[in-house]
């Protein structure tokens, strides 16, 4: 897969590409990241990207025309159908299905806005898409675009090193994912449960599936709607819990 990242900052992007799962993606060639820098585009010849607001108001905006040449050259130089979409507190939230979607995508442009926002035209007609992490205010849109680079490159096959890991972890199924222990099997008297110590794998699975319940039910109660889980299952996962306490 190929990502490319308009930006001011290329630099924010770049160094942590170089580090953790993302480095060894790309050296895989699973995974090709380029930056490019978003002032290259400008035509003046202080290689302005930004000017004041019609009708006025704090800050600056991002102009059109670098913006609109920056895409229009990575569409131009884009092998595949090139996906646009801009980092934005408007843009759909990115979730666990978000990134399964923009994964399947050959080549995925991200553009990172900046300063007190983008010119409206660019945002009605130059991107395909507008991506969110959360409802918070960041400095400019490189956070949010290496937040879309790291969950969407784990979902590639061959980015991780167990293949299972993407399937198995927080979101993947809908729920939250159930508790984890490794060695010691007990530190200080905080024991790991004797299920997992048991060798009995279908014990072991049913043990996760009714954590994993109990865990989302506890933190997170409205992504329950959106699973297969049933009625009975929560109930079966708060009775366990409750036996469980009595011990």
């Amino acid at each position: 897969m190929r990502i490319t990242v308009l930006t001011l900052f290329p630099a924010m992007i770049e160094a942590p590409l170089r580090e953790s799962m993302l480095k060894r993606a790309i050296e895989a060639g699973v995974l090709a990241v380029e930056t490019v820098n978003i002032r290259d585009f400008a035509e003046d010849k202080h290689k302005v990207t930004d000017d004041y607001a019609y009708g006025g108001g704090p800050g600056m905006l991002m102009k059109p025309e670098p913006l609109f040449r920056a895409v229009e050259a990575a569409r131009r130089r884009s092998t595949e159908p090139a996906w646009v979409a801009l980092m934005s507190p408007r843009g759909r939230l990115l979730t666990h299905k978000v990134a399964e979607e923009l994964a399947a995508k050959p080549h995925l442009v991200l553009v990172c806005g900046h300063y007190e926002g983008v010119d409206e035209r660019f945002c009605k007609h130059g991107v395909d898409d507008e991506i969110s992490i959360g409802d918070y205010v960041l400095t400019g849109g490189e956070p949010a675009a290496l937040v879309v680079i790291d969950a969407v490159a784990r979902l590639l096959p061959g980015a991780l090193g167990d293949p299972t890991s993407a399937k198995d972890e927080s979101f993947a199924s809908g729920l939250l994912e159930c508790p984890q222990y490794t060695r010691p099997p007990d530190f200080r008297g905080l024991k790991v449960p004797d299920v997992l110590l048991g060798g009995d794998h279908q014990a072991i699975e049913r043990w996760r599936r009714r954590q994993a319940i109990l865990r989302t039910l506890r933190f997170r109660p409205d992504l329950l709607d959106k699973t297969d889980v049933t009625r009975e299952e929560i109930a079966d996962a708060l009775k366990h819990a409750a036996e469980d306490a009595k011990e």
